[in-house]
C-alpha cells in the first residue's frame, strides 16, 4: 500500500507535538535545545515539512524518544482515530471550500488540540452510528447546508439560464416544450435520444432515464410524462452548457461517488428549474397572487400548470424566489410520501432557510403530527389532479405560526404511492404586510406539534401514540425533585 507523503508528514507532526507537549516544552524551548528554528519546527508539527534524517535523530535525542518511535506511523490510542481519518482521505471528500474552510485550517485545528479534536470526532462518529448516517446522508446534509448558506438562490446560475436562452433563442415568455430542448440536445450537443429505451429492463421501472456518456445516448423510460421529459432535457442541457463533467448518469440517482457529483446534480437541477420557470415570470405571478384578498387553491394550481404539471418543480422554484425577491427567508420545504392504504408517512426531502423550522427528518422513527396539512391532504388526493390546500400551523411549544401551502398528487415515480409537496412561511410582520389573503378566514388555523411522541397538546383527536418522550422527561424531573427533597431533608 502506498501511503501519501502528506499523510506521513501529518502523522510525524502530530507525534512530535504530542511528545513535545508531554515534555512541557514550548516550540521556543525545543528550538533552543536543537538549534532548529522555531518556524521550521512549527511547519513540521503542522505537517507542512518532513525533517531530514539528521534532524530526526537530533529530535529523538533531545526528546529522549526512540528514533523508530518518531518515524513510525503507528499512533497511540489518543491519536489513533485521527490517523484513521487522515489516512481515509475523508477530509478531501468533505466540501470544505463551499463553506470557506481550507483543509490546511482544519489540520491546524487538529494539530493545536489533537486530544480534544479526537474526542469531538469520536463523538460525531457515535452520533452518526446512532442515526445510521451514511456517506450519502452526509453529502446531502452538506449540500442542504450549502443551499441554506446562500438562501437557496444562486445568481450565477440564474444568469447562465438567461445567457443560454438568448444564445439558443429560447423564448422564456412561453411555456418550455420538451421538443424545443430535444432539438438543442441533438443538434448542438450531438445526443442520441431513445424513447422507451428502458422498457426492456423491468427492474429499472423507477428510473426516468439513463445517460451513456461514451456515445452521448439518452435512454428514456416509457412512463415519463411531458413535464418529466422537459426537466430531464433541461438538466442534460445544463450539464453540457455549464460544462459539468463529474455527473450522475441516472435520474433518479442510484448512488454517487463524490460530493462533486451531488453538487453538480443540484446545479443542473437548479438550472433546469430556472429554465422551465423563469425568474421574472414567477416573480410577476407571485406579486399578483399575493395581492388577492382571498386564498384561492384553483388560482395556485393554475400558477403551477402555467409552467409544469410537477408541483415539486414549482415549489422548489419558490424556495429560490421567495427568499431573494420577497425576503421570506424563514421558510421550509418538505416532501412527504405515503403508500396508499397505510397510516405511515415518510419525510423524504427537506430544506430549511435561515432557521431550523420544525419538522426535520431526525424523527424518522416517530409519528409526525397528523394535524399538519401536509399529511391531512393525503385524504383528499384525486387521480391525475393537483390537490392544493393551505393552513396556518401554530406550534404552542415554540409560540410560532407558519402559513403552510401543500399540494398533493399520486407519486409520479412509484405506483400506489402518493406525495405531498409543502412550503411553510413564518408568519411575521413582513409576511403579513405582503400577503393580502393571510387574514382570509377560510384558511384554518390549527395547533400542531412535531411528532406525537414529543407533542404537548392534550386534546388531540388524531394522535397516533402517547407523548412518550415528554412523559420520560416529566418522570425524570419528578425523580430529580424527589432526590433533591431527600437531600434537603437530611442536610
Amino acid at each position: 500500500m502506498n501511503i501519501e507523503e502528506e499523510y506521513i508528514r501529518l502523522i510525524f507532526g502530530l507525534k512530535l507535538k504530542q511528545i513535545r507537549t508531554e515534555k512541557n516544552l514550548s516550540l521556543f524551548g525545543l528550538s533552543k535545545l536543537t538549534n532548529i528554528s522555531k518556524s521550521y519546527l512549527n511547519e513540521i508539527e503542522k505537517g507542512k515539512k518532513y525533517p531530514k534524517t539528521d534532524k530526526i535523530a537530533l529530535l529523538s535525542q533531545v526528546l529522549e524518544t526512540p528514533y523508530d518511535n518518531l518515524v513510525s506511523l503507528k499512533l497511540d490510542k489518543n491519536l489513533a482515530p485521527l490517523g484513521e481519518i487522515l489516512q481515509s482521505k475523508i477530509l478531501k471528500e468533505i466540501p470544505l471550500d463551499l463553506f470557506g474552510i481550507q483543509e490546511a485550517d482544519l489540520i491546524d485545528i487538529i494539530s493545536n488540540a489533537p486530544a480534544k479534536v479526537n474526542a469531538f470526532i469520536s463523538t460525531l462518529i457515535e452520533i452518526a452510528k446512532h442515526y445510521n448516517l451514511s456517506r450519502e446522508s452526509f453529502f446531502l446534509a452538506a449540500l442542504r447546508s450549502y443551499q441554506e448558506a446562500h438562501n437557496n438562490y444562486f445568481e450565477d446560475i440564474e444568469q447562465s439560464v438567461e445567457k443560454f436562452a438568448k444564445a439558443y433563442q429560447v423564448n422564456l415568455n412561453e411555456k418550455i416544450k420538451s421538443e424545443d430542448l430535444e432539438e438543442i440536445l441533438i443538434e448542438e450537443f450531438n445526443y442520441t435520444i431513445i424513447n422507451n429505451g428502458l422498457s426492456q429492463y423491468k427492474n429499472l421501472k423507477e428510473l426516468r432515464c439513463v445517460f451513456i456518456p461514451k456515445t452521448k445516448t439518452l435512454l428514456l423510460s416509457d412512463t415519463i410524462v411531458e413535464s418529466q421529459k422537459t426537466f430531464i432535457y433541461a438538466k442534460e442541457i445544463a450539464y453540457n452548457y455549464l460544462n459539468l463533467k463529474d455527473r450522475l448518469y441516472t435520474f433518479s440517482w442510484i448512488k454517487f461517488d463524490s460530493f462533486d457529483q451531488v453538487l453538480n446534480n443540484f446545479i443542473a437541477s437548479y438550472f433546469a428549474g430556472a429554465l422551465i420557470i423563469p425568474k421574472q415570470a414567477i416573480e410577476n405571478q407571485l406579486k399578483y397572487f399575493f395581492n388577492q384578498e382571498k386564498w384561492d387553491s384553483n388560482l395556485f394550481n393554475e400558477m403551477i400548470t402555467r409552467f409544469t404539471d410537477s408541483p415539486e418543480t414549482y415549489y422548489q422554484r419558490l424556495t429560490n424566489i421567495l427568499p431573494k425577491v420577497f425576503h421570506f427567508k424563514n421558510l421550509f420545504f418538505l416532501r412527504f410520501t405515503n403508500k396508499e392504504g397505510t397510516n405511515s408517512y415518510k419525510l423524504s426531502k427537506e430544506l430549511h432557510i435561515t432557521q431550523l423550522q420544525p419538522p426535520t427528518a431526525n424523527e424518522t422513527h416517530e409519528h409526525y403530527c397528523r394535524r399538519w396539512i401536509s399529511i391531512e391532504i393525503f385524504e383528499s388526493i384525486h387521480k391525475n389532479e393537483i390537490t392544493t390546500k393551505a393552513q396556518i400551523s401554530y406550534y404552542p411549544e415554540f409560540d410560532t405560526s407558519y402559513l403552510v401551502i401543500s399540494s398533493a398528487t399520486p407519486d409520479p415515480f412509484k405506483e400506489n404511492y402518493n406525495r405531498s409537496i409543502n412550503i411553510g412561511l413564518l408568519i411575521s410582520p413582513l409576511l403579513t404586510s405582503k400577503l393580502n389573503f393571510l387574514n382570509d378566514t377560510s384558511i384554518l388555523t390549527k395547533n400542531v406539534g412535531v411528532t406525537c411522541e414529543h407533542c404537548p397538546i392534550k386534546d388531540c383527536d388524531v394522535r397516533v401514540c402517547e407523548a412518550t418522550e415528554l412523559q420520560k422527561v416529566a418522570e425524570n424531573e419528578t425523580i430529580a425533585n424527589t432526590v433533591q427533597q431527600i437531600i434537603n431533608d437530611y442536610s
